[in-house]
């Protein structure tokens, strides 16, 4: 018994040793090799930092170009989807909601005209994107808002396009509307 009990002490030791030492070690050595040293990539304006690359953030003001929905309201701390189908009646109430919100800030556009990206939410709630078409149909209401030609919005968007050979084309909303701040 004394034997197998020194066993089982030295076997914890080393397991502590490993788990609890050497790994995080090892993962901390990775992060620091990462972008930005493991911290996020982060978008800044003027020296001082707005966001991040990776993660989405609400816009709220008719002014800007708004983003996915998120079912976590942001909250990178929080990060999931709603967890409900595409038959389940509150969510389609929730995106009936959310279309009919789109179309009272964005009058002219009509409902069949809406990217389905503009009323849902992310798999994390969290998407920094949108598709290019998601973007250029609220370009009518930001030019009326910021007094600013449409072409010039459509022409921003079109340079803010990010292509992707693994996927579909997307558009950044943090470093669209940093672009949009900067418009003359």
């Amino acid at each position: 018994m004394k034997k197998n009990l020194i066993i089982s002490l030295k076997l914890t030791l080393v397991m502590i040793i490993l788990c609890a030492v050497i790994y995080p070690l090892l993962v901390a050595g990775i992060g620091k090799a990462a972008p930005a040293g493991g911290k996020g990539e982060t978008i800044s304006v003027n020296g001082k930092v707005v966001g991040y690359e990776k993660l989405g953030q609400k816009f709220s003001d008719d002014k800007y170009f708004q983003g996915r929905p998120s079912a976590v309201d942001y909250n990178a701390a929080g990060s999931a989807g709603s967890n409900k189908g595409p038959s389940n009646p509150d969510y389609l109430q929730l995106v009936k909601d959310r279309i009919d919100t789109f179309l009272v800030h964005n009058p002219g556009i009509q409902k069949e005209d809406i990217p389905a990206d503009l009323v849902t939410a992310s798999g994390s709630g969290l998407d920094p994107h949108l598709s290019p078409a998601a973007a250029l149909v609220q370009v009518k209401r930001i030019a009326a808002i910021r007094n600013i030609a449409e072409d010039k919005l459509r022409a921003t968007v079109n340079e803010h396009i990010e292509k992707s050979i693994f996927g579909p084309s997307v558009v950044n909303v943090l470093k669209l509307n940093i672009a949009l701040d900067n418009l003359k």
